[in-house]
C-alpha cells in the first residue's frame, strides 16, 4: 500500500483556489469543509448516496453529517494526518454533483 502524503498549505493553496466553495481549516493538520442545503431530506439523502458511491470508488470516505435538508462534509486524510490529494480529488468529484 502506497503511503499518502499530506499537502503543505503552500501546495494546497492553488488547488483550493479551484474549489472556492470549500473552506480550508488548519485544525488536525489541514482539512476542507463544505456545507450543502437541499430542498428537502430526500434530496439531501440522495446527494449523500451519490457521494457515497464516489467515495467508495476512490476508497476515501468523508466525515459528514445530515440534518433534514443540510449536509456538512469534512475531508481530511487520517493516514496523512492532514489534507492530501485524495481530499482534493474527492472534493472535485463532489462538486460535479451540485
Amino acid at each position: 500500500m502506497t503511503a499518502v502524503r499530506s499537502l503543505a498549505y503552500t501546495e494546497a493553496q492553488p488547488l483550493l483556489a479551484e474549489l472556492p466553495a470549500w473552506q480550508y481549516q488548519q485544525e488536525r493538520g489541514g482539512l476542507i469543509r463544505r456545507d450543502f442545503k437541499f430542498a428537502d431530506f430526500n434530496a439531501a439523502f440522495g446527494f449523500m448516496a451519490r457521494v457515497a458511491l464516489l467515495a467508495e470508488k476512490l476508497d476515501h470516505h468523508p466525515e459528514w453529517s445530515n440534518v433534514y435538508n443540510r449536509v456538512s462534509i469534512v475531508l481530511t486524510t487520517h493516514d496523512a494526518k492532514g489534507l492530501s490529494m485524495r481530499d482534493i480529488e474527492l472534493a472535485r468529484l463532489i462538486d460535479t454533483l451540485c
